[in-house]
């Protein structure tokens, strides 16, 4: 942990800043929220944040749950609450405003450029939460083995995403990991 007693105020400004990057979801911050509660604040391990990243896939909702729990472990209520809303509301107030803008200019060549650009920058920050997770849960040959098989085939495949977790849930059990 980190030696500030009262983390909210950095809580509330680094998850503030952090939700402009949320573009295509709060996955695509993981790799900046990851560096600011494990690295820079010391606030969890390496381990902890793959833990809560897991536990907020395996609930039913928004992938912004990962940043409730973050709070929620910080800071209690109180963290829990102000991540969640220091996320939350910054974009949703400009999202609400610039998508009346956005959506009278849908025709604009100049939108239409800026939605080509921003597409890669997405895939690119989802990547690198997706390599963030892995390296810090991926311990052994067999666990990046099953990653890469995984990414391999769901990208590649309609196969559904349960298959992959019934393998790695009976692989778990069978002690392979």
């Amino acid at each position: 942990m980190s030696d500030d007693h009262s983390p909210l105020s950095s809580l509330l400004w680094n998850f503030a800043l952090l939700s402009f990057f949320t573009i295509g979801g709060v996955t695509a911050a993981l790799p900046e929220i990851h560096r600011q509660v494990v690295v820079v604040h010391a606030w969890m391990t390496d381990q902890r944040f793959a833990d809560l990243f897991a536990i907020a896939q395996a609930v039913p909702g928004p992938n912004i749950i990962v940043v409730t729990l973050i709070g929620w472990e910080i800071a209690g209520v109180a963290g829990a609450l102000v991540t969640t809303m220091a996320m939350f509301v910054p974009t949703s107030v400009i999202a609400y405003v610039a998508g009346h803008f956005w959506h009278r200019f849908r025709y604009a060549r100049w939108r239409i450029l800026i939605q080509a650009g921003v597409t890669p920058i997405t895939i690119g920050l989802v990547a690198a939460s997706a390599y963030l997770i892995g390296r810090a849960v991926d311990a052994g040959v067999a666990a990046v083995a099953l990653t890469v098989v995984t990414g391999a085939a769901l990208t590649l495949t309609r196969l559904h995403p349960l298959i992959f977790l019934a393998l790695g849930a009976v692989l778990g059990a069978a002690g392979l990991f």
